[in-house]
């Protein structure tokens, strides 16, 4: 399944693999990639337990996902390890671990989805005409059910931090 015009990039129409995610389903599975003292992977069955929050953007190496990956680094700082937190991304594991080094990023763990695009197929984030994962913010409870979801309708655009940032702290 596709859905065709979902977002926009660049003022463009794009099209989105997958069905949307909606809040009060369960989280689709996810099998996502890091770079840790050697290559590790991360699924929806390691987050349970805690709230999670998934950022998914196009590219560590632009402007508007630099600033989304640092913006929540920054607010999510005074939770420590009562959450999880992702920055999803088809950027490779190294890139996106040089990315965080580089600008102190500890509080969210850069996650790839390289490999085979599950992640973007699932999530219904993968942007079909241009193979990168979309603007999108996704916020799981405990339990791995979907308690707020953000597709950001133009690619450009910052996602609703407050919004999302509430989602997280309401779970709790």
């Amino acid at each position: 399944m596709s859905r065709s015009g979902a977002i926009t990039f660049k003022g463009n129409p794009m099209t989105l693999a997958g069905e949307a995610v909606s809040a009060g389903q369960a989280a689709p599975d996810f099998t996502l990639h890091y770079f840790d003292n050697g290559m590790q992977s991360i699924s929806l069955a390691d987050v349970k337990g805690k709230p999670t929050l998934l950022s998914v953007v196009p590219s560590l190496d632009t402007g508007v996902c630099a600033t989304q990956t640092k913006k929540f680094n920054e607010s999510l700082g005074d939770l420590g390890d009562k959450i999880n937190a992702l920055t999803v991304s088809l950027d490779l594991p190294f890139a996106m671990n040089r990315f965080c080094g580089a600008e102190g990023i500890t509080n969210i763990r850069p996650a790839s989805d390289y490999q085979d695009r599950n992640f973007g197929n699932n999530y219904g984030t993968l942007i079909e005409e241009l193979k990168i994962l979309t603007r999108a913010i996704f916020v799981l409870d405990g339990d791995g059910k979907v308690a707020y979801v953000e597709y950001v309708p133009e690619v450009t655009s910052e996602p609703d931090y407050d919004a999302a940032l509430e989602a997280v702290k309401g779970l709790l």
